[in-house]
Order: C-alpha cells, then sequence, then structure tokens
C-alpha cells in the first residue's frame, strides 16, 4: 500500500511532524505519537492496527493538519502485508448496540446455532446466514423494522419458473408509502421525520417536520391527486431538486397507487422528453426555477419544451404567483385548492401486490435511450435493509445524503430514512459549500452519504474546517469510485468513523457488496457482499471462480436477490441480464459488468466498468454516446474512443478522448484548445461531463469484427499515467 517514500512510525522526527504541521507545537505531537506507540506494543512489535486506533483517538483531531494525518496512517501501515490495510476497526461494545448487534446478541443462538460467539466474530455466519435460510432471515429484518403488511406473505420466497430468481412474498399486498408514514416500534408520530434548510439562509434556525405533520401533508397531496381523475396506476413525473415538497409528492403518488417517474432536475428538454414518453407520464411536478447562489435557473421551461403533459407547478418563491403556464397546467396553490374533504387526514392508502410498480427510474443514456427499470413495493424493502444493516440506520438517526430524486438515491434515501425509524436530513442547495457543513452540524447528522467528488472538493477548498461534525457515526459512499487520501481526510473530519462504501445499481435497488460496522473497514474498498446476496468473479473464459477465493474478474450475481428488478420497460429483461451467461449451483448467473477483485484477505475492490459504459461523476454513460458528439467537434477528426481513466492513487474514473485525424500527416495545433471546444459540446450532453486529456492515436485497436476495443486503449493510459508519476 505505502510507497517508500512514506517513513514508518519509528523513523518519523519531531521536525517532520513540524514540517507537516506549521505552527503547531511539534514536540507535543511529537510525544503523543510516542505514547500511542508505547501503549499498544506488548512483548513484541505494537500492531500497526491497534497503533492507528490510538493514534485517531488521541492524537488525529480535525484541526491537526492533514499532512500529519497522511503521514501517520501511511507511517502506521508501512510494510503491511496486505493492501488493504485497516483504517478503522469496530469496538466490542459499539458493536452490540448496532442493528444487527443488537439483534445477534438476543437471537445469535436461535439463527446460527451453538457456534455464535459475538457479533464481530459471528458477522460471517449472519452473512451466510442470510443466504442460506432467507425465510428466517428477512422475517427478522421485517419484524425489526416495523414493516406492514395489508395481506401477509404465504412465504418469503419461492421457486418460480416466472421469475429466474424465485418469487419475493407471494401473496402479499402492501403500500411501501404507507409504511414510511407510520410510528416504528419505539417511536412516536411527533418524532421529526424530516429536518432541512434552504441554501443561503445558513444563520436561520433548521425547519423540523414530524411524522404526523409530514403524513398529513402526503395525504392532503394524495387527495389532491384523486381530483385529477387520472387512473390507478397512472405514471405521474417528478422533475424538481429534492427538498420537502419533493419528498411530500413523491410519497403521495405512491399512497394513492399511482407511479413516480424519476427525472433529474439537471436534465435538458430531450432527456427530460425522453423518459415521459418511455413511461407514458400522465402529469409531471415541476417548479418555476431552480434558485442556486440567487439565481433562477428555469425549470418549468424546459418541461414545457420537453412537451410534457399536464404539468403541477410549484413557486420556488412560494409568495410570487407564477405566470404563463399553459391552458392545462396548475400551480401548486391551484392543485391543492381542488381538496375540499376536511378529513384528507385520514387518506387510505391503496394496497398493491408486491410485485406491482412504485416507480420508474433510469440507467445510463442522456441522448440514446436509457433503460427504463421500475420499482415494485419490494423494492423499498431492500434499500431500507441496506440501511439497517450496512450503514446501521436507527431509530432515532438523522440521515443526510446529497442526491435527486432522478437518481437512485434518492428513492433509497427516503426509504432507507424513514422505514427506520431515522429522520432525513435535506439541504436546498448545493453541497460543496460551507452552508452545507454547517446544516450538518446544526442537524445533528448521524450517517452521511456522498459521492467521492464532494468529498475531494470540500478537501481542496477546506470548507468544512470549524465545523462540529462528532455526531456522525458513519459515512457512506456509493456511485464512482473513490481515493484513499480523500477518504483518509473524511474520516478526520468526524473522529476517525468509518466509510462504508456501497455498490449496486437502480436494477437491485439498493447494493451487492458493501461494508459493516461489525468488519474492519479499509479505505476504497468493500468487506463484504451485502446481506442476501452472492457474488460470483468469473474468470478470462466466462466460467465462475470458486466462491471466495482469491481473483479478480467480470462479476456476476446469484439471481436469488431480493429486490433486484424482474422486468424492462423498453428493453428485454431476461436478455440484458441472463442471456449468455454461466450456471452457479444450478441456477443461470445475473449480469451485472463491473470488475471486480477479490483480495487474499477477503476484501472486494471495484475496476470500474467490464463493458463499455463509464461512470463520470456518479453517472453511467455510454462511450458511443460521448464519441457521437466528439466526432463533429471538428472537421479533421476521422473517429474518436472515449475512456474513463482511473487516476493514479484511485479516485472517480477521468475521461480521455483518443483522437484519429483524417489525414495522418497533419497535426492539431493546440490540443488544449480541442479539449476545450469537446467539453462545450459535451455540456449538451450532460454539464458534470468533463474532458482531462485529449491523445491523438494513429488508430484505434479493434477486434477481427471491428469493434473499437476500449479495454486496450484504458490500459495504455492507465500505465503511461502511472509511469509519467514515477518519473516524477
Amino acid at each position: 500500500m505505502a510507497a517508500a517514500s512514506h517513513k514508518p512510525l519509528a523513523a518519523i522526527t519531531a521536525d517532520d511532524l513540524a514540517a507537516a504541521a506549521p505552527g503547531m507545537d511539534a514536540a507535543a505531537l511529537y510525544s503523543a505519537l510516542r505514547r500511542a506507540v508505547d501503549s499498544c506494543a506488548s512483548d513484541g512489535a505494537a500492531d500497526p492496527a491497534a497503533v492507528w486506533g490510538e493514534l485517531c483517538r488521541s492524537l488525529l483531531r480535525p484541526d491537526v493538519p492533514f499532512a500529519v494525518h497522511r503521514m501517520l496512517y501511511y507511517g502506521c501501515f508501512a510494510g503491511f502485508p496486505s493492501p488493504t490495510p485497516p483504517a478503522w476497526t469496530p469496538d466490542p461494545k459499539e458493536a452490540a448496540l448496532t442493528n444487527v448487534g443488537r439483534v445477534m446478541e438476543a437471537r445469535g443462538r436461535e439463527l446460527i446455532g451453538d457456534t455464535y460467539k459475538d457479533p464481530i466474530t459471528s458477522f460471517p455466519d449472519l452473512y451466510k446466514f442470510s443466504n442460506e435460510n432467507p425465510e428466517a432471515y428477512w422475517k427478522m429484518v421485517f419484524e425489526d423494522m416495523g414493516v406492514e403488511f395489508g395481506v401477509q406473505p404465504s412465504c418469503i420466497w419461492r421457486a418460480s419458473d416466472a421469475y429466474p430468481g424465485g418469487e419475493w412474498l407471494p401473496g402479499a399486498e402492501l403500500n411501501a408509502a404507507a409504511n414510511c408514514l407510520t410510528a416504528k416500534p419505539g417511536r412516536s408520530s411527533d418524532d421529526v421525520a424530516i429536518v432541512w434548510k434552504d441554501e443561503g439562509k445558513d444563520s436561520e434556525p433548521l425547519n423540523f417536520m414530524t411524522l404526523e405533520e409530514l403524513r398529513k401533508k402526503v395525504c392532503l397531496v394524495a387527495t389532491a391527486l384523486d381530483a385529477l381523475n387520472l387512473p390507478k396506476g397512472s405514471a405521474i413525473a417528478i422533475d424538481m431538486p429534492m427538498d420537502v415538497n419533493a419528498v411530500v409528492i413523491y410519497l403521495a403518488i405512491v399512497l394513492a397507487g399511482h407511479v413516480v417517474v424519476s427525472i433529474a432536475d439537471s436534465f435538458a428538454a430531450p432527456a427530460i422528453s425522453t423518459r415521459l414518453k418511455i413511461s407514458e407520464a400522465k402529469a409531471i411536478f415541476t417548479q418555476d426555477y431552480i434558485l442556486r447562489d440567487d439565481k433562477e435557473l428555469p425549470l418549468y421551461s424546459r418541461v414545457v419544451e420537453a412537451k410534457a403533459p399536464m404539468a403541477i407547478v410549484i413557486p420556488v418563491r412560494g409568495s410570487l404567483p407564477i405566470k404563463g403556464l399553459r391552458a392545462d397546467d396548475l400551480s401548486w396553490q391551484d392543485f391543492l385548492g381542488r381538496v375540499n374533504d376536511a378529513k384528507v387526514e385520514n387518506y387510505a392508502a391503496v394496497m398493491h401486490p408486491a410485485y406491482a410498480f412504485t416507480n420508474i427510474l433510469f440507467s445510463s443514456g442522456t441522448t440514446g435511450e436509457p433503460k427504463a427499470i421500475p420499482w415494485t413495493h419490494i423494492t423499498p424493502l431492500k434499500a431500507a435493509a441496506d440501511g439497517w444493516c450496512h450503514m446501521d440506520i436507527r431509530k432515532g438517526d438523522v440521515v443526510a445524503w446529497p442526491t435527486n430524486l432522478g437518481w437512485m438515491m434518492g428513492p433509497w434515501l427516503v426509504y432507507a430514512s424513514l422505514l427506520n425509524g431515522a429522520s432525513m436530513a435535506l439541504y436546498n442547495g448545493s453541497p460543496n459549500s460551507s452552508g452545507f457543513a454547517k446544516f450538518v452540524q446544526d442537524a445533528k447528522v448521524t450517517m452521511l452519504g456522498l459521492v467521492p467528488s464532494i468529498a475531494r472538493t470540500w478537501k481542496n477548498t477546506d470548507c468544512t474546517a470549524g465545523f462540529d461534525w462528532s455526531t456522525i457515526r458513519c459515512f457512506s459512499s456509493s456511485g464512482e469510485a473513490s481515493s484513499v487520501d480523500d477518504y483518509l481526510w473524511l474520516m478526520g473530519r468526524a473522529y476517525y468513523k468509518p466509510v462504508i462504501e456501497y455498490c449496486g445499481g437502480t436494477e437491485i435497488g439498493g447494493g451487492f457488496v458493501s461494508g459493516s460496522l461489525l468488519q474492519p473497514q479499509a479505505l476504497s474498498a468493500f468487506s463484504t457482499p451485502a446481506m442476501g446476496c452472492n457474488l460470483i468473479i468469473l474468470d478470462s473464459n466466462g466460467n465462475p471462480l470458486p466462491q471466495d477465493s482469491v481473483g479478480i474478474g467480470e462479476l456476476a450475481l446469484d439471481p436469488v436477490l431480493f429486490g433486484s428488478s424482474t422486468t424492462l420497460l423498453n428493453a428485454d429483461h431476461q436478455e440484458v441480464y441472463f442471456n449468455g451467461m454461466p450456471e452457479w449451483n444450478g441456477k443461470v448467473l445475473r449480469r451485472h459488468g463491473d470488475e471486480f477483485e477479490r483480495t487474499h484477505d477477503g476484501y472486494y475492490r471495484a475496476h470500474g466498468r467490464a463493458d463499455d459504459t463509464m461512470n463520470l461523476g456518479g453517472i453511467k454513460v455510454s462511450s458511443i454516446e460521448i464519441e457521437r458528439i466528439c466526432n463533429r467537434v471538428n472537421d479533421a477528426i476521422l473517429e474518436t474512443a472515449a475512456i474513463g481513466v482511473p487516476p493514479v492513487g484511485g479516485g472517480p474514473e477521468q475521461l480521455t478522448i483518443a483522437v484519429v485525424l483524417k489525414d495522418q500527416s497533419s497535426q492539431i495545433d493546440d490540443l488544449n484548445q480541442l479539449k476545450l471546444a469537446f467539453n462545450a459540446a459535451l455540456k449538451k450532453l450532460n454539464p458534470l461531463f468533463k474532458v482531462s486529456s485529449v491523445v491523438v492515436v494513429p488508430s484505434l485497436p479493434r477486434t477481427a469484427s471491428n469493434k473499437v476495443m476500449r479495454r486496450v486503449l484504458r490500459k495504455e493510459f492507465t500505465q503511461a499515467a502511472q509511469a509519467k508519476v514515477s518519473k516524477i
């Protein structure tokens, strides 16, 4: 892990610390370092993990310069035999207080048998139990979360020819939104369900909404929806920032028996139009503008340009009327004004079979057609169960995750917090600011989720400095690859609380690999498959490696996976996920497409997409979509290849464009100007996409069938970047 230039702890001097922390008492830092090392020493050398834990507790406060944190981390694990040293190790007393630890202490021997020892030691046994005994495991989780069914399922799971992974909750009827609006065991309707603040009002008090207040508002909107006289099961879109109104509308659509169509508020009109057409949406909720830094960014006009169906438009400045509405569109006030029934707060939730749709979300695809993935009433239970087990979201917690309902983590946040009896923390503004950092402090957030690019921005701008994040019990990260240094810095902001890496997909409703507060956590690595999920790594010939063996290859999933998709609206689900896949234990494996490694010490590491899909800023996009745009930027270009290259040291993929010129004897004088032209053109695809480098190549490597081998280019560019760094 550590490069040779990193000094081991024993070689670090007071002068080294003085250079890393100018203005601080280097002698005092050095004394604290020696005390930590000595306190962990026994008859032999001190255990590096124990020393690191003591340094985190006694010396590495958030106000100590990160250069010291970094020096001591790498020094502590210099020469460590594994590339995944533990950056955090669970404490037995704290482990017993987690959701999983509490259940295991009470029912460990009942679930696992006489081999049960304690929550930490027996966690791998519980994971094995979740796969071998889905009936008992999921009943236990539903009971602890307080899930209520209108009609109880006949069983948890049964084999079925209709579903490749079997049928979950056969015969059950429920409403996922209704489960969010009832008090969980040990909680009351007067407890806070949502805490929020708007950007620019950072000095004002927090806003709170109790569970009962949320229920009444959701019932009001559900009743107003009924007044539109749409057929039950209609698709209704939401295209707005994830604020309190968006959450209320989302829950109301599901409560009333309709289906949410999720559209990110950053999309341009063509992308909005595509999603509305695929879903056959009958209405859309939106805002007139999005406020950012006192700027009004038009939103309703984009919806109109997309030729959307009837729109219900919320004024971002609540006291001002909306002007210029289309004839069939409604203002928020007029929409709610249709409700005259004084008993709307007792709205009866529409119960549905477990596999009825609740939400249509979309995977990669911004200019091309994206896959339309329906979530059912089962999917929210998967999202919440992941939060219960892996992020340890407990009753009374405060959960924040900057996101949008257009991406799966938006609905995930709604369900993972409310179904677990926790409060949802929403900041209506940019998370890349001191305002958001203050909100995390003031809201007393206990679980903070993010994508790695946000952590990198915080680190580079130091916008979190001076804020107290000590209430955070863990972080979680998803969406893209993370950097060791960025997340070491992040852990230090909250007195070294762990980062639970989380990887899954919209079609899974959550994760297939994650971490746990009952296991040591390494930076930029996953410590366990998700509960109830078997991971299979395929070798270079596409054959399954022995389970739990060391190896690297394309990842496949056991199809018996609670909450995963069973259909696509605009593609053949069987063809996309199962055709051509090998069998394992008598079942055809489910395709996922990521390349994964299992290390010799049992961690998992992600190595990007195994196909030609890239992950840029947490958004999956096809190389072909980017190339289609770049090919038209300059008449001298014959063709391009878009490659996601991981930076040296880890982190989100960076976009490199390989360019082949029509005239091989000619030159493009200024590659930087070409890069700027590419970036300007790609803004129309997505404003978050950015080209990091441009490389002119004589030709693109191709297969015998003329397919571009982007993996070859990715390997070449990655090796070139590593060689360049090694020369510095």
